[in-house]
């Protein structure tokens, strides 16, 4: 028998480390090749590893949220020999077959079930041993049967929400479970629909790993670095719904316009003015980096918690373009799909809690930019208006509230609120948007 070391590759440029956010496979299983066998999360997405070789698993890298260097071992599997001689990594095997001492002197990270003080590695232990006990399973349902599913990271995550439990979902391809499959069992499932189970929920410590602890770490290094203000305005987005309801009634098979692409083109046009704000600031070096591009960050609420991809170039985009661009990079985030050059390098960021109601909100700036922008919900309400002969009358009219946070260190109270009168202009009077 060889052991065949699985070193964590190279997965993102810039990436040093990656967090394990699931196990599919434990000690003693056997895997094939090309398996899925864990998912990996860096600062720019989640990916999935994949066994380069079939064996039997002897070592792996920790548990669960634990970080794990580029290059050191991810697991160990024992192959046979002949299958290891035709593997990829030939050389290294045979190395190893050779010097079963050279991996425990160059192992950059302890193992689970990795020898202690004896230098040589242990047996892989029964299933009555206490270290094959499976690592906590994210999913509902039995362990056992539950790891062997496949499926990504954001199905898993909904199965878990939904009360699922994803060895119960017959996939329509292959043998990977995806939302589609997830979509058709909660309509048909026994044929009758699928209620899931509803049981009192009991005291649970839930450790913070995978993109909730990105977002803690992200949100609090925001916080600690960045002295926040923030300043709130109401505008008067009567004609800009009107607006709005005129292009989607002739949209014909372009998709259906919200306020979003509306309120993105209207930051574009006003940026230029204000370079302050469109830009990113190197604490470390003491420079604010101001684009000439705007790359606009889009807070996106997914099962995995918050994430922001982003639309490059905004500028160049007319709305239509812009609400594809929406959708595409909404539904990927969501999916668990999301690209990862699809993510980070934004130059400001826009994020709305309007649909859910709120009559304003604060956001936490999404460092290293200077500003990010939320629009509120929208409320019909009696103004006053001029009605043209001297007097004035009470009309109907549609009112949001927009917030803008900026970093006091780059933008001045001034500016930000002279920024805010500049957009509140342009979106109370929407003809101007389509203006060049």
């Amino acid at each position: 028998m060889a052991r065949f070391t699985f070193r964590l590759p190279d997965i993102g440029e810039g990436i040093s480390e990656a967090e394990i956010v699931a196990w599919h496979v434990k000690l003693g299983d056997r895997v094939e090749e090309d398996q899925s066998v864990a998912d990996m999360m860096t600062d720019k997405a989640t990916v999935e590893m994949e066994s380069p070789v079939s064996g039997t698993i002897v070592e792996l890298a920790g548990e669960v949220g634990d970080q794990v260097p580029i290059g050191s071992a991810l697991m160990v599997i024992e192959t046979d020999a002949v299958e290891e001689a035709a593997s990829p990594a030939t050389e290294e095997a045979v190395l190893e077959a050779e010097n079963p001492g050279v991996e425990e002197a160059q192992t950059p990270s302890p193992l689970v079930g990795e020898g202690r003080g004896e230098g040589a590695p242990q047996a892989a232990p029964s299933d009555e041993s206490p270290a094959a006990t499976p690592h906590p399973d994210p999913l509902p349902g039995g362990e056992r049967e539950q790891k062997k599913v496949l499926a990504s990271p954001a199905v898993r995550a909904r199965a878990l929400d939904l009360g699922v439990d994803l060895a119960s979902v017959k996939p329509a391809e292959g043998d990977r479970v995806r939302h589609s499959d997830l979509d058709a069992f909660l309509r048909y499932g026994s044929g009758q629909g699928y209620t899931p189970a509803r049981s009192p929920r009991a005291d649970e410590a839930v450790r913070v790993i995978g993109m909730r602890r990105r977002i803690a770490e992200n949100m609090a290094a925001s916080k600690r670095a960045i002295p926040h203000f923030t300043y709130v305005e109401e505008i008067d987005v009567t004609a800009l719904e009107e607006t709005r309801a005129q292009l989607n009634a002739g949209r014909g098979n372009r998709p259906k316009l919200t306020m979003l692409p509306l309120l993105i083109v209207a930051i574009c046009k006003t940026l230029p003015d204000f370079p302050m704000l469109n830009a990113r600031y190197d604490d470390e070096a003491g420079v604010v980096n101001c684009s000439g591009a705007v790359h606009m960050g889009m807070a996106t609420q997914t099962p995995a918690g918050l994430m922001v991809p982003v639309i490059r170039n905004a500028e160049s985009r007319n709305v239509w373009q812009l609400a594809t661009e929406i959708g595409r990079l909404a539904e990927a985030a969501r999916a668990g799909s999301i690209a990862s050059t699809d993510m980070g390098g934004g130059t400001i960021t826009l994020t709305s809690l309007g649909p859910l109601g709120g009559i304003a909100t604060t956001p936490v700036i999404n460092r290293p930019e200077v500003a990010i922008i939320g629009p509120n919900r929208i409320v019909e309400r009696p103004v006053f208006r001029s009605d043209g002969r001297g007097g004035e009358t009470i009309v109907r009219a549609k009112l949001m509230n927009l917030s803008i946070s900026c970093d006091h260190r780059v933008v001045d109270g001034y500016d930000a609120a002279s920024y805010v009168q500049a957009l509140k202009r342009l979106l109370e009077t929407p003809v101007m948007l389509f203006a060049d």
